[in-house]
């Protein structure tokens, strides 16, 4: 069995953010913008929306003779839902020529205003978060190859990108490495993927065993982390992926300027060192010989200087290469060193 959603990159798109206010649940929109910006001609925001992706201001018909050939869903609110203020503009999509391409728990198809235009207009409904059929149990067995997972403080700080960004700069430096996405962005932007949290319980850890299965000794997999093992509502997807994906390193991705989960306001951030404490703990169930082998921090917030002072100050304090992968720089080339060791 291979991964599922094979041939699921986005072709050339409008960005739909709803009327969302957290810029937190604009994910999608902002993965793609990074990711695939070539491919994002602009975005579609409803009144009362305060969360921009940057792009043109631009309706269906306007995304259409411009080129764009689908508009992408680029939200990722809790709950996956689309709300019915939505459904006018999806619809005017539908009639402008565009396919809608959503990564939500709720299926497009199951909502009757968007069946009904797009079989009128004969349109696409595409749901990325499909995982395949019988993903088996998971066996825990060894195997061979090298895995590389991403985890996090948090949900939505990082995790994707610091995996894609391994992954670049590990093949940049001739190295047998993919980038395996476990979130309907990272499938959007890979074009094949696990929708790990589509995925029913007893089924995660064979899920990530089968998005990252044996391969070559000198091959590593940089798998897209997802939630936090620390989550109150995700810390389960979290745990399964960590064993099926048996990973032999991770990198602890965390925003310093957050000090509570998001949309968590009673819930304190765990520390660097609780992550990792728990990861390797958690992790030894499949793979005794997990380690830590840094720190993706997201400064996106902080000017050059700040994030400077940030990364030198963190390093200081742990005994692991400490980087914002989007900076680059040095840091990102010790960070990558020991992804290498």
């Amino acid at each position: 069995m291979t991964a599922s959603n094979q041939g699921l990159g986005i072709k050339r798109c409008l960005l739909f953010l709803g009327d969302i206010t957290e810029p937190g649940f604009a994910k999608t929109a902002f993965g793609l913008r990074d990711w695939a910006g070539e491919r994002c001609v602009g975005e579609l925001r409803l009144p009362g929306a305060t969360v921009s992706a940057g792009l043109p201001s631009l309706s269906p018909a306007q995304a259409a003779a411009q080129g764009a050939r689908e508009l992408v869903i680029g939200v990722a609110a809790p709950g996956g839902g689309i709300p019915p203020a939505w459904a006018p503009a999806l619809v005017e999509a539908l009639e402008a020529g565009l396919d809608i391409v959503s990564g939500m728990h709720v299926r497009l198809a199951s909502l009757p205003q968007l069946l009904d235009a797009a079989a009128r207009h004969g349109r696409r409904l595409v749901d990325v978060r499909n995982p395949p059929p019988s993903i088996p149990i998971a066996n825990g067995l060894p195997r061979s190859g090298q895995r590389l997972l991403t985890v996090g403080t948090d949900c939505a700080l990082g995790k994707k990108y610091t995996a894609l960004a391994l992954s670049r700069g590990l093949r940049a430096r001739g190295m047998d490495a993919e980038f395996r996405a476990t979130g309907q962005t990272g499938i959007m932007i890979a074009g094949s993927g696990m929708p790990i949290d589509a995925v029913v319980s007893d089924f995660v850890a064979g899920a990530a065993e089968v998005l990252s299965p044996a391969a070559a000794p000198g091959h590593i997999d940089v798998i897209e982390g997802q939630g936090s093992l620390f989550h109150p509502a995700f810390a389960g997807v979290s745990l399964g992926l960590l064993h099926g994906s048996q990973p032999d390193m991770f990198v602890v991705c965390h925003d310093p300027t957050r000090s509570h989960l998001l949309g968590y306001p009673h819930v304190p951030l765990p520390s660097i060192r609780e992550v990792v404490a728990q990861t390797i703990a958690l992790g030894r169930v499949t793979n005794p010989a997990i380690r830590c082998v840094g720190v993706a921090l997201n400064t996106g917030s902080l000017d050059e200087h700040e994030a400077a002072a940030e990364i030198a100050a963190l390093a200081e304090r742990l005994p692991y290469p400490v980087a914002d992968p989007m900076r680059g720089g040095p840091a990102f080339e010790r960070l990558l060193d020991a992804c290498c060791d």
